[in-house]
């Protein structure tokens, strides 16, 4: 435990936390002042299908969240996380260093347009994204650049996330999005356009009985069209608890706690 302990504070900068993940004693590093991850990655982590020996990309990595999780949960043999802020891809490693995954998960500097030009092409076997949500020029924007990057598209589109990955993705590479349903026509539209095929779709809603807030996106790079729609995946109960469960009553995602 003492030896635990002043791992951690070594790892941690003045004003960071270590948050458990609850998944093996995993822990991710965030700063409560910048852009913490929410449960829309750890829908997209459940969601997305990682086999043994694969390598899987995140695009647009943040804090890592992805990639830690997949390798908790996973048998995939590398992961790598593409993030463009320099500061917090450096917060991302010191959380690859403290769950020791320096073999299997890799935090790389670079910007998502320019990433077929930073890995080998058609090299992956999955990408997986959390993109901005908003459109550069709707809504108000946040005053914290940060907070702008991670919600609206600012530093890349939806287009130059797709692009790179057809590029980057092999032959019937699987992709990975959680997204916002009032965009889902452009998603598919602009996914067939970059040659990876929507497979299978999941729409996340708040209560059974509200509209979707989040839609969770498989597509396959050079696949045949056709579209898989999953039963809907149902997160809070009335009475407030989280219920994370399917339309089936099957239960998804597991709970994240901060400490």
């Amino acid at each position: 435990m003492e030896i635990q302990k002043k791992m951690e504070s070594n790892l941690l900068k003045q004003g960071e936390r270590l948050d458990d993940l609850q998944l093996g004693g995993l822990g991710l590093i965030q700063d409560p002042d910048k852009f913490c991850f929410g449960v829309d990655a750890v829908l997209l982590s459940d969601f997305a299908k990682v086999r043994q020996g694969e390598t899987v990309l995140d695009m647009g990595t943040g804090n890592g969240i992805i990639p830690v999780l997949l390798a908790g949960k996973t048998e995939g043999k590398h992961f790598t996380g593409l993030e463009i802020q320099a500061d917090t891809a450096e917060m991302a490693q010191r959380s690859v260093r403290y769950n020791h995954l320096e073999d299997r998960v890799e935090i790389v500097t670079g910007d998502i347009k320019e990433a077929a030009t930073i890995f080998k092409p058609a090299f992956f076997d999955v990408i997986t994204t959390n993109p901005p949500y908003m459109l550069a020029e709707h809504g108000l924007r946040n005053p914290d650049d940060r907070k702008a990057i991670a919600r609206h598209e600012v530093l890349c589109t939806l287009d130059d996330i797709l692009r790179e990955s057809m590029r980057l993705l092999q032959d019937k590479g699987r992709f990975y999005m959680i997204h916002r349903p009032f965009r889902l026509t452009e998603i598919l539209t602009k996914m067939s356009q970059y040659k990876i095929e929507p497979k299978r779709i999941q729409f996340v809603h708040p209560y059974l009985d509200k509209e979707p807030t989040m839609v969770l996106v498989e597509g396959m790079r050079g696949a045949k069209p056709r579209v898989k729609i999953e039963p809907p995946l149902i997160m809070y109960s009335r009475d407030g608890g989280l219920r994370m469960e399917n339309g089936y009553g099957h239960t998804g995602a597991s709970c994240i706690i901060q400490i």
